[in-house]
């Protein structure tokens, strides 16, 4: 079990963040909030497969009005993104927000600042200060601006650090100033190597829960290596107490991604099937990978435990790996054994693989509902 850095714990609606509460994920939807069918319908979705939480833009007056009838219709709580505008932050805490996410570089009006503070602390709603590369920068202020910019140029990883860590300080004054305590901590940037030293001095600074992520990280093909390089590391380091992998893509792949990386670290149970392969290699005998992808379609659909499943076809680390599975076929030439729970079941032809491997997990599963068996590593 991993060893998570103790924070203080806030309330996001029912799900807490922080202290010793699971790691939370989340997500944001794709769609305008003021579309309200269409905005209900994206947050089932993104709670069906597996978001704790889920944020929604606010830019415009029209969308917080939306708020209520969206908050009605939602599975989780909500979080409603604000950034210029601090009239929509106080009209989303009057709808019963669940959370409101802040950035520095967006909203540095202290008196505004105080006023969003003042409507949360009444109404125990958290605050996400968010320092992201993105929006670190001064904006109005030239003579600021060109200051902050030339000192990026001159060794622009250490100083972006630098610079996100003065400004969290700054911003934070004015929450402590407020008696405010219920914050959540973001300091995204593009680079990996950046999230992990930010977040790591941070976490080392103060003891408000941390969100992760990886901003701008581009499409999941690329997106995927650069959010759980940075993520999997803080999250194998204690660090982070809620995640969000980022894409340029349906968001539904960024909560089944962040999923997996929470099961894989054993900070989630699994509430599916795991499904385990052999890679790329010679001494493959069958066409294994489209047996692969036959079983996990199948898997989907027709089984709802998590059970282990290998689809093995290496004779070097094959017998190994299906007798640690739940269920397993180690297929060879023209045929496949069939393991269940490290017991040799059954040899069947090629052609009856797949409905073989899968009558095998029906009937596991089956045993397992009714009493009769377990499933490897249940408590």
């Amino acid at each position: 079990m991993l060893s998570r850095h103790k924070t203080r714990q806030v309330s996001v609606g029912r799900v807490k963040i922080g202290g010793d509460a699971p790691v939370a994920l989340q997500t944001m939807t794709s769609g305008y909030t003021y579309d309200v069918d269409r905005c209900i319908a994206e947050i089932r979705k993104l709670a069906q497969a597996g978001a704790d939480l889920v944020r929604v833009a606010v830019p415009e007056k029209r969308d917080t009005e939306a708020l209520p009838h969206i908050l009605a219709a939602s599975p989780v709580p909500i979080v409603a993104d604000v950034h210029f505008h601090f009239e929509r932050a106080l009209e989303a805490i009057a709808a019963g927000v669940h959370k409101i996410r802040l950035n520095p570089g967006n909203l540095q009006d202290r008196a505004k600042v105080n006023r969003v503070i003042a409507a949360c602390k009444e109404r125990g709603i958290p605050i996400r200060v968010g320092v992201n590369e993105g929006g670190i920068v001064e904006r109005r202020d030239k003579e600021r601006r060109a200051v902050e910019k030339a000192t990026l140029a001159q060794d622009y990883t250490a100083n972006l650090i630098r610079l996100m860590l003065e400004k969290l300080e700054d911003y934070l004054r004015i929450f402590d100033d407020n008696d405010f305590h219920d914050v959540v901590i973001s300091a995204k940037s593009i680079d990996p190597r950046v999230v992990i030293d930010v977040y790591t001095a941070i976490s080392q600074r103060f003891d408000y829960p941390l969100h992760l992520g990886v901003t701008h990280a581009g499409p999941p093909e690329t997106g995927r290596i650069r959010s759980i390089a940075a993520l999997g590391t803080l999250l194998a380091n204690g660090i982070g107490d809620t995640i969000r992998i980022s894409y340029a893509a349906d968001p539904v792949h960024e909560v089944e991604d962040g999923k997996e990386l929470l099961c894989a670290l054993g900070l989630r149970r699994r509430s599916e099937p795991e499904l385990i392969a052999c890679p790329t290699c010679g001494r493959i005998e069958v066409d294994l990978f489209k047996l692969v992808t036959q079983v996990r379609e199948k898997l989907a659909t027709e089984i709802k435990l998590p059970m282990k499943v290998a689809v093995m076809g290496c004779v070097v680390n094959g017998p190994g790996e299906c007798e640690g599975a739940d269920v397993a076929i180690f297929a060879g030439k023209g045929k496949g054994i069939i393991y269940v729970q490290g017991e040799q079941k059954q040899t069947v032809a090629e052609e009856r693989m797949l409905d073989a491997l899968l009558s095998e997990c029906r009937d596991l599963e089956a045993r397992v509902q009714r009493g009769e068996a377990r499933l490897h590593g249940s408590a």
